[in-house]
């Protein structure tokens, strides 16, 4: 039944189109002489009306496939889309995480050179504090203009302390 199968993309083709242009020959050349079928007992026509009647109704069911095809082709495309851009956002975090892990293995070492460098920089301050000689209890602006005046006879006035080498302002 080479004829009944639909032809390209939900095409209709007739099973029988000579029915259509000899409706009543092809009713008697259909059905062999002896045999009784339904359509025997009726009029040529009006079998010919019903089978007509059946292929528009497959034909408007058809129809009604190919629109629900083309509804769900164009779901899919949207659901692969969609999905496509899915896999871009997951390759994109993937990344970023892979980048934020490597930098969180590094941190130990990181704390571990900052405190390195905390105590060197204590260190360095300390011993650029040595060579300094910090007096307390003298009042504020008693040095007046000469500050290096005022110190030196701080030293020789009130400290029995000879420095040597002698203190440099």
């Amino acid at each position: 039944m080479s004829n009944g199968k639909a032809a390209g993309k939900h095409s209709l083709q007739l099973l029988f189109p000579e029915a259509i242009a000899q409706p009543k020959t092809m009713v008697a050349q259909t059905v062999p002489q002896g045999h009784t079928s339904p359509l025997a007992d009726s009029p040529p026509l009006e079998a010919t009306d019903r089978i007509l009647q059946e292929i528009a109704s497959v034909g408007r069911r058809l129809e009604v496939m190919d629109l629900k095809m083309t509804d769900l082709t164009m779901a899919s495309s949207s659901i692969r889309a969609e999905i496509a851009g899915f896999r871009d956002t997951v390759t994109n975090l993937d990344q970023r995480l892979t980048t934020v892990e490597d930098q969180v293995a590094v941190i130990p070492d990181q704390e571990e050179e900052l405190r390195s460098l905390r105590a060197k920089l204590t260190d360095l301050e300390d011993r650029s504090r040595r060579d300094n000689v910090r007096f307390f209890g003298v009042p504020e602006q008693k040095e007046g203009s000469d500050t290096k005046a005022f110190l030196s006879s701080l030293q020789t006035d009130h400290f029995s302390v000879e420095f040597s080498p002698r203190l440099e302002f």
